[in-house]
């Protein structure tokens, strides 16, 4: 266990500096979450914003913001697994004494830590523009906690889809589905805006309680009906992406993680 958890610290930091080297992904990572809370704010909040009623616009969507800079930054989770495989530099790793569970295990705290400090960037960005929370200490654990959980099960997810791309430039598509779900949801405006043909898929998808859970518990301090739906779904997710990525990857480098 000690090896496992020294050699996937190790991967995760390999990760990381391609993280800090790579000019277009330090612009997904810092600058597209501030462009996107601005944006929103700025552009469309004077006309969407008469819909969210008491709460301002820029605590509404601050949780939407949170959640598609979180899907926007695992694509390259997928797109870096899929360099490795298409490079061999996977086969390479397979020659050396490390942990085969670690190369996956690196990949995804890697894409974890970096995607929390875009989420971070996101609310200190919704605090400059008058963002302000009735969370307490508690609740701000709980939001910290849920985004861990959703952050580290759709990075599963991207590493299961990275698995399965037959190119690196193909890795990456699975996203737009992710975020096509962010805007058919709460995210920006109340499902009631919806047109009524997608209202039902929209108040049924598994975005939609992760976004209204960290909503009611940083405007109204309170988790809300629908916490418990938001953390089965998130927990799902993890499961099953964690599950079948392990599979794929035994089959694709025949190993056996021990």
């Amino acid at each position: 266990m000690t090896t496992t958890l020294r050699d996937t610290w190790t991967m995760t930091r390999r990760s990381l500096r391609h993280i800090t080297r790579s000019m277009d992904t330090i612009i997904t990572v810092v600058l597209m979450p501030i462009a996107m809370m601005l944006l929103f704010v700025f552009v469309f909040g004077g006309a969407i914003g008469l819909q969210t009623g008491k709460v301002s616009y820029v605590d509404y969507i601050t949780p939407g913001i949170v959640i598609m800079t979180v899907v926007s930054g695992i694509a390259y989770a997928a797109v870096r697994l899929s360099m490795d495989l298409q490079k061999g530099i996977i086969n390479r790793f397979r020659t050396m004494p490390v942990a085969p569970v670690s190369i996956l295990g690196g990949q995804a705290l890697s894409s974890t830590l970096s995607n929390l400090h875009s989420s971070l960037l996101v609310v200190a960005t919704a605090f400059l523009l008058g963002s302000r929370s009735n969370a307490g200490f508690e609740q701000w654990l709980i939001v910290a906690g849920l985004v861990v959980l959703f952050t580290f099960a759709t990075t599963w997810l991207a590493i299961f889809f990275g698995l399965l791309a037959k190119t690196m430039e193909g890795a990456g598509v699975f996203s737009y589905i992710l975020l096509l779900l962010i805007f058919i949801s709460p995210a920006f405006v109340p499902t009631s805006s919806i047109t009524p043909a997608l209202r039902g898929f929209a108040e049924n998808q598994p975005m939609t309680p992760i976004v209204e859970t960290m909503r009611s518990l940083l405007t109204s301090g309170m988790a809300g009906s629908e916490a418990v739906l938001a953390i089965v779904w998130a927990a799902a997710i993890l499961v099953i992406s964690f599950t079948f990525a392990l599979v794929i990857y035994c089959r694709k480098t025949f190993v056996v993680l021990t």
